[in-house]
């Protein structure tokens, strides 16, 4: 029996110090490449050209974010960003949410064969020219619904909400149907606020993902006409026989930040959610 005496500082095990010195570290590493972006678009180029590498705020100059607000590109490429990553999203919860829902019920006819579909597309991909090609063959090429329906539905988003709809109590749904609930009214009116912290949870990564896409708006769509925020990264730092590198760490911070926003804005229904995911399976 281990007796506690009041007062008494617990030592500090050598174990404890390594640990904490490790996970230090590892937060620095993370961090840094955030900190280094919002120095540099902050610096100009002969604070860059004297300190190298740049290390600390020598030089508090807003002449990148001018250049960026001042480029027609940029409202360009954040209208296009925010429609994909809007109606995207919207189109992709609702049919990834419906399916998983359907594919919950053990009584739908063929279920195993359609979960097989479901699955078969997260392990064998067609590749970047059959997709091409396909686009082109619908007629999506420089169209923005090119970044939309493509990915119109997850099949892992639907494998996660499945069994998360598994882990639901079927007596929740039949005292919805007595009481007079349509298959619809049920489903929008007591299925689907349940698993409101796991829907956010997946809405937040289908947002990142489609915020952050470059390599499909880059093949298919019109540069100019219909440029996103990613694309416009690239077209900034490729465009002149010297990278204005403040203008375009400023255009990266500016194009993080709403992401992070919504992050933290919905961090409790994240936390809930993988919670919720731990303890259901």
């Amino acid at each position: 029996m281990t007796t506690t005496v009041p007062g008494k500082k617990k030592p500090v095990r050598a174990f404890d110090v390594i640990l904490i010195s490790i996970l230090g570290v590892l937060a620095l590493i993370t961090v840094y490449p955030f900190y280094n972006v919002l120095i540099l678009s902050f610096s100009n180029i002969a604070a860059q050209a004297k300190h190298t590498p740049y290390m600390w705020f020598w030089a508090l100059d807003l002449e990148g974010y001018k250049t960026i607000v001042g480029d027609r590109f940029f409202f360009l490429s954040l209208g296009n960003t925010l429609f994909v990553t809007i109606v995207g999203t919207a189109i992709n919860m609702l049919l990834s949410v419906a399916g998983a829902y359907v594919l919950s019920k053990k009584r739908l006819p063929g279920r195993n064969f359609l979960l097989t579909l479901v699955v078969i597309p997260m392990l064998f991909s067609g590749g970047m020219i059959p997709t091409y090609l396909v686009m082109k063959d619908y007629g999506l090429i420089n169209s923005i619904w090119s970044m939309i329906l493509p990915w119109a539905v997850s099949s892992y988003y639907v494998i996660i909400m499945k069994n998360y709809f598994r882990s639901i109590s079927p007596s929740l749904e039949e005292a919805a149907v007595i009481d007079g609930c349509g298959p619809l009214r049920t489903f929008f009116l007591v299925v689907l606020p349940m698993m409101k912290p796991t829907f956010i949870s997946v809405g937040v990564l289908e947002i990142m993902w489609v915020w952050n896409d470059y390599l499909l708006p880059y093949l298919v769509l019109d540069r100019k006409k219909y440029m996103t925020i990613p694309i416009h990264i690239q077209y900034l730092k490729g465009s002149y026989g010297s990278v204005d590198m403040g203008a375009t760490m400023a255009l990266i911070l500016l194009s993080i930040v709403p992401v992070i926003v919504f992050y933290l804005t919905c961090q409790r229904y994240i936390i809930k959610g993988v919670a919720a995911g731990a303890v259901k399976g």
